[in-house]
């Protein structure tokens, strides 16, 4: 009851309430990101084989990012109904949502397995891969696939720990991993010189931690909202309703796995290993620089879920000018960062004369519109907090996979490598304007209208 009582989102200030989730979610997500760029950082300095086995490696980041989809379709789809149902003072419902979320992501966690597995050669071809860069790829990701299982239960399970206010416990979930597998790299990789299979193994224990963590909390005493095993079986109207909201998560990291399988593919045909390597180095300073704003958006979520549920719909407008004022902020500060420093943020990975010279103007040209893409996650934020499935799911594949695939095959016919960057450019432009202005005009602006403790009728 203490629990349920601390953290009823209804009461005391906004800021606090989204800061209270939203640091340690932040610090989470952050720490989160260290499985795969601690990765990339040690693989990229092996002697020798560096710029390779840092290749080989970004080519296998479509089909993490795959994994990661499916466990965002059931943690992003299940903890925002959570939220609006413990607002709504219905918590055996909340648990039925959790439940169903957990079995939905233990058969989605084997069917990918089963299915990368028995695909894999034609599947690292297919996205990018050479006959030099394929063995270091294949060995990557043959061991990660073994723990696959454990990435969706600690991706997928975790937002339901934050949704119930247990920031600081969701924090621990990642740290844990995150300093496991940091202290495992180097012993796996350099000391008992296995190489990119080092790297993999080091993920695969760390995330294996970090699930039992997850479990523990939601099946121990501390939870507000447990797992329990009358919950599990899948019901099919809620498990609609988690995939339906879910979609927006799934989208998102399908639509980054299209658009980089795209990149990958038209950067070999291009400018060979060289650009592949570039691209990845992008994109890992892309996941550590963005997830501030992932986690301010997740922090958000579960206040704004709750206050919808509640009723209290100027406390709901008061969590989206805090939150999306704050994301842009931030955008801003990293925005410069990468305008005055390129070559400092890519030599943190690899300093080839090479890749530095190329890497620049390409990261730059990359990052050149990043306050614009802030504000589609800002934008979506809201429209997953409050159950807006469809809007959430449109804006998730209308940048990448509308706007950025096809302008990732068709500029390089004029533009050569450059193409590829300038595509991202105009799809974070395009898309971040489009969610973020339909947010505040069919979301933001009717909830002034709407009194507070008006029915359901009468809501969005």
């Amino acid at each position: 009851m203490l629990a349920q009582m601390k953290n009823d989102f209804s009461q005391g200030s906004i800021s606090g309430n989204i800061l209270s989730l939203a640091l340690p979610m932040t610090a989470a997500q952050l720490v989160n990101v260290l499985y795969s760029v601690v990765d990339r950082i040690y693989l990229g300095r092996l002697p020798g084989s560096g710029h390779l086995a840092l290749t080989g490696l970004g080519i296998t980041i479509p089909i993490v990012s795959i994994i990661m989809g499916l466990a965002n379709l059931c943690g992003t789809g299940g903890a925002p109904l959570c939220s609006i149902c413990r607002g709504q003072g219905d918590e055996e419902e909340a648990e039925h949502i959790m439940g169903n979320s957990f079995t939905l992501l233990i058969a989605l966690g084997l069917t990918a397995t089963a299915f990368f597995m028995v695909l894999k050669r034609p599947i690292l071809y297919l996205f990018g891969a050479s006959d030099a860069t394929f063995p270091y790829a294949d060995d990557y990701m043959t061991i990660y696939l073994c723990g696959t299982l454990f990435v969706m239960v600690s991706l997928g399970m975790n937002p339901f720990i934050s949704s119930q206010g247990f920031g600081s416990t969701g924090m621990m979930t990642v740290v844990i991993g995150a300093v496991i597998n940091i202290i495992l790299d180097p012993v796996l990789i350099f000391v008992l010189h296995m190489g990119v299979k080092g790297a993999a193994l080091a993920t695969v224990v760390a995330q294996g931690i970090s699930a039992l963590w997850v479990l523990r909390f939601l099946t121990g005493r501390r939870a507000i909202l447990r797992l329990r095993r009358s919950c599990l079986r899948l019901d099919g109207r809620r498990t609609r309703r988690i995939v339906a909201l879910g979609l927006s998560g799934f989208c998102m990291n399908m639509t980054n796995s299209l658009v980089q399988v795209v990149c990958n593919a038209t950067l070999q045909s291009y400018g060979g290993d060289l650009y592949v390597g570039i691209m990845t180095i992008i994109n890992s300073l892309r996941e550590v620089f963005f997830m501030p704003v992932h986690g301010l958006a997740n922090g958000s979520q579960p206040v704004a879920g709750y206050n919808y549920g509640a009723g209290k719909y100027s406390r709901v407008r008061e969590s989206i000018r805090f939150s999306c004022g704050l994301t842009v902020a931030y955008a801003g500060i990293f925005w410069a960062v990468a305008m005055a420093c390129p070559g400092l943020l890519i030599r943190i990975f690899n300093d080839e004369p090479e890749v530095i010279a190329a890497g620049i103007p390409a990261l730059r040209i990359y990052f050149a519109l990043f306050i614009p893409m802030s504000l589609q996650s800002a934008g979506q934020a809201v429209f997953v907090g409050l159950g807006r499935s469809k809007q959430a799911v449109f804006f998730s594949l209308l940048r990448k996979a509308v706007i950025n695939a096809p302008l990732t095959v068709i500029l390089p016919i004029w533009m050569g490598t450059t193409g590829v960057f300038v595509a991202e450019s105009v799809s974070q432009l395009v898309g971040g304007l489009a969610c973020f202005l339909t947010m505040y005009f069919t979301v933001y602006r009717p909830l002034g209208r709407v009194e507070d403790g008006a029915p359901l009728s009468a809501r969005l």
